[in-house]
């Protein structure tokens, strides 16, 4: 918003020139979401305990961990409004990158706050069942597709083409760049939701993917620099480098409030919405299989949930202590900051990795 207002005067106002730079919106779009969430974050956490909107505990988890007490729930109203804000004041309107990552922001974290609303508030134990849950991720992505293509036009050469790590070209997959989005987005979606099972883990692992994912963002629209890394360019993209910073200071703003011991969770409304995200900012940008490396940590807790059923049903056995993965190390001693703080760590290494592989192709 601000640079429709704004820029058209720097003719007169040579200082307002500012505002046509990436760089300079993304820094701010960051600041401001984190200031949101400083300044809001009592209130609601104070609001959020007066309705008594408290975290009902899930099925399975280590007896120590259940016996945190509940704790206030559906923080990710804060990371919502924060995010959505920030991107509003900062980001371009006239480009159709930022109303397709605004509408996603808003359809999983409206699926997250059903889920949590009857969990929390109507007392149904389970929520959201599972199969309306993923239809509605399905349905999400499937308008998200459907928008994106609307707007790019039949002539974008590249509308159903991805970049893979190492492989130096383009790659055109045809109708199966669809099923890949479609995996990518909703198992982003979901594996954030199940890595957020301690306090901090998921908002802090999210933060650095998100910070690569500006990078990329920035590179991805930047002309000379894309065509020198090989990879598709996307002029628009240079939106979803303010998206991310945006997305990046309201999550390091919430992790003010949700760090060990956490003062409130995000619940389904925050860990859906920011899945869901990050999902479609690597399907904006064309960097999908980049997610798979740097959202790492979301792609083995998601795994370890996986091979613990289908081991279960097939040997009867386990193969974890307790799933998803951080259970079973809590399980087997290790404290729960100790878990956290190494679980940002390899997420942090996987950045570095991520934007290694930008160069080696």
């Amino acid at each position: 918003m601000l640079y429709h207002l704004l820029y058209p005067l720097a003719e007169q106002y040579q200082i307002f020139n500012l505002f046509r730079y990436i760089t300079f919106r993304a820094v701010y779009a960051a600041i401001t979401a984190f200031l949101i969430c400083l300044l809001l974050g009592p209130r609601l956490i104070a609001y959020l305990r007066l309705r008594k909107v408290r975290d009902p505990g899930r099925e399975y988890v280590p007896r120590d961990h259940a016996k945190k007490g509940q704790r206030p729930s559906m923080g990710g109203l804060l990371i919502l409004a924060a995010l959505l804000f920030s991107s509003l004041l900062w980001m371009r309107w006239d480009t159709h990158f930022t109303w397709l990552i605004i509408f996603t922001a808003l359809w999983f974290g409206g699926l997250g706050f059903l889920d949590d609303y009857l969990k929390v508030v109507k007392g149904y134990r389970h929520g959201l069942l599972a199969g309306y849950k993923l239809s509605g991720q399905l349905l999400g992505t499937l308008i998200l597709l459907w928008g994106y293509g609307h707007f790019s036009g039949s002539e974008d050469l590249y509308i159903l083409a991805t970049n893979l790590p190492i492989v130096k070209d383009p790659q055109h997959m045809g109708v199966f760049y669809i099923l890949l989005v479609i995996l990518v987005i909703l198992g982003s979606s979901n594996a954030v939701n199940l890595t957020d099972g301690m306090d901090g883990l998921a908002i802090g692992c999210v933060s650095f993917c998100t910070a690569a994912f500006g990078v990329l963002s920035y590179v991805v629209s930047h002309m000379e620099i894309s065509s020198y890394l090989n990879i598709i360019h996307i002029a628009q993209a240079g939106e979803m480098a303010v998206f991310c910073a945006a997305l990046l200071g309201a999550s390091l703003g919430f992790l003010w409030f949700n760090c060990y011991p956490a003062q409130v969770i995000m619940g389904d409304t925050g860990s859906l919405a920011l899945g869901g995200c990050l999902g479609a900012v690597a399907f904006l940008i064309k960097q999908e299989a980049m997610l798979v490396v740097l959202g790492g940590v979301f792609v083995i807790v998601a795994g370890s949930v996986i091979a613990q059923v289908v081991w279960f049903k097939l040997r009867r056995k386990r193969i974890f202590l307790m799933a998803p993965l951080h259970h079973h190390y809590t399980l087997k001693g290790l404290a729960e900051p100790k878990i956290i703080v190494r679980f940002w760590i390899v997420s942090f290494i996987l950045m570095l990795l991520t934007l290694s592989l930008l160069k080696i192709r």
